[in-house]
């Protein structure tokens, strides 16, 4: 058995509440004797390894176990697991980006740092390019280990190896991840809703609509022969105007604007008026512009492209191609690359892509793999889980509104999801991270405060990385407001109130 650390003050506070979970009463300690000496075989997999790693800068030594998982023929899941020399109890499982997994020490690092033992696979296939999708129409078994079940096997090995590994059980296993990553926490909830207690999603490309949005708004940009594109000059110009009108609307003028929904700003505002060439917007790009805040609706009823909110169009271009040559640096989030598994041998242009298109892509026995879009959460919530649900207002990628309508469904169809789901709205945030928004939130410690407490966050505090701001983030429907009245700090958190959206 490993040594106990000394039982915690707020464990034997918390264990006399009746609603909540109880702390893990110690610590339990490891060494890299015990690293040496651990059976690999646990892991059922090939390749198998075990390394002890010591204590670096703000990094606590720990064993690094890994593996490749082939559950099925032709499966090469690769894991990695990494446990601390002095663990707190809980796992902490960790998505993926684009069309990679992640398996990197820089996405265990916080984890780590705060006893975790982290949980990460490469998502059936081992290139870190997250354009690069070509093997997932190469190869069936891959595609469907990276749609949902890599993380699944990923999670029920690794709770037999820190288990084996510390010799006891874990107290809570939680999941976090964004992007793609929180297309694996939705689906985590959803598929496989017994491997964790408590889920945080971010951002998540959890419908092939982020996909065929990137296609549709690619095609936007570049209608009339490219009239309706953008230069970088003209996104700034349209922010400005955006912020000029609905910035101040929370109550303090900071480049943020807290709720776009609200923001009446029209691109018509900004059109050339007869012999006005600079500083405004010509008439295809105000019709470009506007649908693309509009989005389209496809002749299902769903969205083929999803609105993109105002206030943050200057960021766009990172997965948009608003210069109007029809192309953005995503390869329309790889939609391409996927070509075979929705269109067989015939030719698609994604430079024309239609309704039908769209339709196929959707109603294709890959996208019924893949998407997690099921907003029956019962099973999940039956076994006491938590779903943290959290996007930027300002994401150019995934978009927001999309992420509401998953919640709002979520909230509608399931009672529990009073008491055990939380959405919250990230103002001037990018995806997953960047944009003038404070980006930075410990949603690991927020969500263990929810667990333990038994008590929903009705706000998180974000940050930037050089201290530059702090801001509340409120949970759906409500949203922040200062109330500093010109003089207080906006950095206080305590100056800042959640109001209900008008």
């Amino acid at each position: 058995m490993k040594k106990i650390a000394t039982v915690s003050l707020a464990a034997l506070a918390l264990a006399s509440c009746s609603d909540a979970t109880p702390e893990p009463a110690a610590l339990t300690m490891a060494t890299a004797e015990d690293c040496a000496n651990f059976d690999v075989s646990v892991l059922g997999g090939q390749d198998g390894s075990a390394t002890w790693v010591e204590a670096a800068e703000e990094m606590p030594a720990f064993c690094e176990i890994s593996a490749t998982l082939t559950p099925v023929e032709g499966s090469t899941i690769g894991v990695v697991y990494r446990l601390p020399e002095a663990w707190n109890g809980k796992l902490l499982g960790l998505g993926g980006g684009g069309w990679a997994g992640n398996v990197t020490i820089q996405a265990a690092g916080e984890g780590l740092a705060k006893g975790y033992a982290t949980l990460q696979t490469d998502g059936g296939n081992a290139g870190t390019d997250v354009w690069a999708n070509s093997w997932v129409a190469e190869r069936p078994a891959s595609a469907e280990d990276f749609s949902h079940r890599a993380v699944h096997e990923m999670t029920v090995a690794g709770k037999s190896v820190a288990s084996s590994f510390y010799g006891r059980e874990h107290d809570r296993a939680y999941f976090q991840g964004c992007s793609t990553g929180g297309r694996m926490a939705l689906m985590e909830a959803q598929r496989y809703p017994t491997d964790y207690d408590a889920i945080i999603a971010g951002a998540p490309v959890y419908t092939l609509q982020v996909q065929t949005s990137a296609v549709f708004r690619n095609q936007t940009f570049a209608a009339g022969g490219g009239a309706g594109g953008f230069s970088m000059e003209d996104l700034q110009l349209v922010q400005s105007s955006v912020l000029a009108m609905c910035d101040a609307a929370d109550g303090l003028e900071d480049g943020i604007v807290n709720d776009p929904a609200s923001c009446g700003w029209q691109p018509a505002s900004l059109q050339c008026e007869a012999g006005k060439t600079a500083t405004c917007l010509t008439a295809p790009q105000v019709t470009a512009l506007q649908t693309i805040y509009d989005g389209v609706r496809a002749s299902d009823g769903s969205w083929s492209m999803l609105p993109m909110r105002r206030g943050g169009e200057a960021g766009w271009s990172l997965f948009v191609g608003t210069d109007g040559a029809g192309n953005d640096a995503t390869g329309g989030g790889g939609l391409a690359n996927l070509a075979p598994l929705f269109f067989g041998s015939e030719k698609v242009s994604f430079s024309a892509f239609t309704d039908a298109n769209y339709l196929a892509v959707r109603a294709s026995p890959f996208a019924a793999m893949y998407e997690a879009k099921d907003p029956d959460l019962s099973a999940f919530f039956a076994n006491g889980g938590r779903l943290m649900l959290w996007h930027g207002e300002s994401d150019p990628g995934p978009s927001p509104v999309g992420t509401l309508d998953y919640a709002q469904a979520v909230m509608a169809g399931n009672a529990a999801a009073a008491e055990q789901f939380r959405y919250f709205t990230l103002p001037g945030v990018g995806h997953c991270r960047g944009g003038p928004g404070a980006d930075m939130v410990d949603y690991v410690s927020a969500m263990d405060d929810w667990v333990s407490s038994g008590e929903a966050p009705a706000r998180l505090i974000g940050t930037k990385a050089d201290g530059s701001i702090t801001r509340a983030h409120c949970a759906w429907p409500n949203v922040a407001r200062f109330e500093g009245e010109g003089a207080g700090d906006a950095n206080d958190p305590d100056k800042w109130t959640c109001v209900p959206r008008t």
